[in-house]
């Protein structure tokens, strides 16, 4: 993004021609054009020189959002860039974007919350179920947030698919109209409700009735024990060969169940009844253990759903004064007034009317210590009120709420799986028929070829059946990417899925943007130097008349600074952008422009080395003149200066240690940029238009894999051309819908630890992945071999899960 604050020398102007309200015009500049309460409307997010009018014309090139982009969002709420553009002064809320594909114009969308899932094999057996539905035109299977979603052709009853998905063995909560309906329930709740004993015996019955009947042939002679074991057997057989048969008719005939069907009942027939009895008994803890794991990886999910409360307490005025009243927090609408208690969370996103309030935002970014937030300020829903009562007034739709979007991210996150991940899925579909072909071989060959005896390789071929399991091969990286988007959301950083989490372990660079990243995007006027002889405040106060209601940073701090000194400021008119220079109006008919000293052709050299000695000392130089004839006359120097994070230098170091370069990209001029680059020990480049720095990261990419850090739309087409995008987030709005990855707490440091947890993720992967196939590649020779049998094959299976289900879930525990 061209945050040129130094010279006004702002990028290729993007999607900023707008239509100015009577006696104010826009402004029309490269930059960001929003502040950290204004979201910027970013519905195609553009390249480098393109232009879109506010109805909506738009120059080719806008067919593909950039990566790390949003999309029919608000993607920016941090002071941006220099430049500003009043289309952009005022709020945009936009609906977020759904986790799937738009359906096409016609067809239904339908979502319900799936119950019974163990693991992300259980997801993929639900969409083969639906897929196979007439009239769906796309299913998915949100694991993380159990939810369903399906598109009909149009006038379908969904029934078809409700059917489908209870004969794939698989329950289904109600369909939700309200996205929310079903999250703000516990995902863990049962149909069963009773007292802790009952609810225990519900979950466990199967397997506590097999464990009893094997208990009770174990201890009786063996002519009663026999029969008992297989007694034993048929009874946890008959629920496991149900399903078996269910996913086979659904499209999924290589499931888990169906090898567990053919070994028990091959067990049988060899008469281990004993030994079938405890396979399966094996079999189903170790389902329960893959359920526990995937409730304890959507932990995070649920304690999120949890934190919008159901209930809220609205004040509407009467004739006879104020009325309090209990609504549902899905009744509030935008301009509502609510009221909540010290200790109680806000329900939805809303503003400020008090003075003063605290609130515990750390749910959302991270950050333990209460935010203090004052009049008229945006606070997400999620928040706690620290300190006292409080009222606020709704700003947020029902359902596109902080929360509400951080859902949607979760649920997206899923679609964008990391490369391993999909070539493990790809390698388990044919790995198990494979499997079960070998196994096949196994059991004719020796004895059709050799003559070999039946039961000994019949029996050896079970137990090959049972080690071609896929599940802990399955389970491995997904249950690691998903434990590790769960720790970097505690710590305040959204990372969108297993793609973007493995892209980021491998970053060598980290490149940043200037204003708003490394610097606070809050600049100051710091010093006026009057060219003519006029007085400084009179100058000011022309410059601030010009920047009057742009929430701009830069006009921000002119204005300021002319109301901080009391100053009257005269209404300006026929406001303008001027692209890649500045901005000009009309004040009692004289034309006045404020420009970047590049564009002012006028300066004499003494004024040309004025602006240099500012420059040097990392100062922002624009040049107010007026217009006479052709010739923009200097009439004043403005200089404002940007703070550098308190953190920066810190984090930059903490990067360092990772092996990592760091390098800035700003539109600000060099001797400002370098003043800033040499501070923080860091290289730079300067005066870089958004092509600029697009060709700047394509050189560096190169040869390294590169990280871009910004804070705006204007940072889209470098983080698109860099390995990830990763935003800035000085709001809640920039850190939800921004770039592949984002800071909500809009700490520095947050980045060296997004990055010692991504590496941290991939090596679990590859831990998890050895494991897996460690233990199938040693028990397969075992049982070949005849030292191993079936039950020790399903307890290597299930400890393999076991084993990479608890090595994943020690990414939770990462700080």
């Amino acid at each position: 993004m061209s945050k040129s604050c130094c010279n006004h020398q702002h990028a290729a102007p993007i999607k900023a021609v707008s239509k100015a309200a009577p006696g104010q015009s826009e402004h029309h500049h490269d930059s960001n054009c929003c502040d950290n309460t204004t979201p910027v409307s970013c519905c195609s997010t553009p390249t480098p020189h393109e232009h879109a009018s506010r109805d909506g014309n738009e120059s080719p090139g806008d067919e593909e959002p950039p990566r790390g982009s949003c999309h029919d969002k608000a993607c920016c709420s941090a002071p941006l860039s220099p430049a500003h553009d009043h289309e952009h002064d005022h709020e945009h809320d936009m609906p977020p974007a759904d986790p799937l594909i738009a359906p096409v114009q016609g067809n239904s969308r339908h979502s319900w919350q799936v119950l019974g899932m163990d693991c992300p094999s259980c997801a993929r057996k639900i969409e083969t179920a639906v897929s196979r539905v007439s009239g769906v035109q796309q299913a998915r299977v949100l694991f993380a947030t159990e939810k369903l979603v399906v598109d009909l052709a149009p006038g379908l009853s969904p029934d078809p698919v409700t059917a489908a998905v209870l004969a794939a063995g698989f329950q289904l909560k109600g369909e939700s109209a309200d996205k929310q309906a079903a999250g703000r329930k516990q995902a863990s709740q049962q149909p069963l409700q009773g007292n802790l004993f009952g609810n225990f015996l519900g979950k466990y019955w199967q397997p506590l009735s097999l464990a009893s009947l094997m208990l009770v042939a174990a201890l009786l002679p063996k002519e009663f024990g026999q029969p008992l074991f297989t007694l034993a057997t048929l009874w946890g057989l008959w629920p496991i060969s149900r399903k078996a048969w269910a996913l086979t008719k659904s499209g999924s005939p290589f499931a888990i169940e169906t090898l567990m069907t053919v070994a028990a009942l091959g067990a049988l027939f060899l008469g281990e009844t004993a030994e079938a009895a405890m396979v399966l008994l094996l079999f189903m803890l170790g389902e329960h253990l893959e359920a526990y794991a995937a409730g304890r990886a959507r932990a995070g999910v649920t304690a999120l759903m949890a934190l919008v409360p159901d209930k809220a307490l609205r004040i509407r005025t009467t004739a006879e004064g104020e009325v309090r009243e209990e609504v549902a927090a899905d009744e509030l609408r935008p301009g509502d007034i609510i009221e909540i208690a010290p200790g109680a969370r806000l329900p939805a996103d809303a503003r400020l009317l008090d003075e003063l309030g605290a609130f515990d935002e750390s749910a959302l970014t991270g950050e333990s210590i209460p935010v203090e937030r004052r009049q008229g300020d945006k606070v997400p829903a999620g928040s706690l009120a620290a300190d006292r009562v409080l009222r606020l007034e709704v700003v947020s739709e029902p359902g596109n709420n902080a929360i509400d979007r951080i859902l949607h991210l979760i649920e997206e996150a899923e679609s964008q799986r990391a490369p391993i991940e999909r070539f493990i899925d790809r390698f388990s579909r044919w790995y198990t028929p494979a499997m079960m072909l070998v196994a096949l071989l196994v059991v004719l060959m020796p004895p059709l070829a050799f003559g070999q005896s039946w039961d000994e390789w019949i029996y050896r071929g079970l137990a090959l059946l049972l080690i071609g399991c896929p599940c802990a091969l399955v389970i491995s990286t997904p249950a690691a990417v998903t434990s590790a988007l769960a720790a970097a959301t505690r710590q305040g950083a959204l990372i969108k899925g297993g793609a973007a989490l493995e892209r980021l372990a491998h970053i060598d660079t980290v490149a940043f943007d200037k204003t708003g990243t490394l610097t606070l995007g809050k600049p100051q006027l710091t010093e006026l130097v009057s060219l003519n002889g006029q007085p400084e405040t009179e100058l000011l106060a022309l410059a601030a008349a010009i920047e009057q209601g742009s929430h701009h940073p830069l006009a921000r701090a002119v204005v300021a600074n002319a109301t901080e000194q009391g100053l009257t400021l005269a209404e300006a008119r026929d406001l303008r952008a001027l692209p890649g220079m500045g901005v000009e109006g009309r004040i009692n008919g004289q034309l006045w422009q404020l420009l970047a000293p590049s564009r002012v052709a006028t300066l004499n050299v003494e004024q040309q080395t004025r602006i240099a000695s500012l420059e040097r000392q990392g100062k922002t130089v624009v040049v107010l003149c007026q217009s006479s004839g052709d010739q923009a006359l200097p009439v004043a120097l403005l200089a404002l200066r940007d703070q550098i994070r308190p953190e920066a230098a810190a984090a930059l170091q903490e990067l360092n240690r990772l092996g990592l370069n760091s390098i800035m990209l700003t539109g600000d001029n060099p001797r400002a940029a370098e003043a800033i680059a040499t501070e923080l020990g860091m290289g730079w480049r300067a005066g870089l238009l958004p092509e600029g720095k697009v060709n700047e990261i394509a050189k560096l990419a190169s040869s390294q894999k590169v990280a871009m850090i910004g804070d705006g739309i204007n940072d889209a087409p470098a983080m698109k051309r860099a390995s990830i995008g990763i935003a800035m987030g000085g709001g809640t709005d920039v850190a939800l819908e921004t770039a592949d990855a984002a800071l909500t707490h809009n700490q520095l440091g947050g980045i060296a630890a997004m990055i010692r947890l991504s590496r941290a993720a991939l090596a679990n992967i590859h831990q998890n992945i050895a494991l897996a196939l460690g233990l199938k590649a040693i028990f397969l020779v075992t049982s070949l071999l005849g030292i191993t049998g079936l039950w020790i094959a399903v307890l290597a299976d299930t400890g393999a899960t076991a084993l990479v289900t608890a090595n994943a879930l020690r990414l939770l525990r990462k700080r």
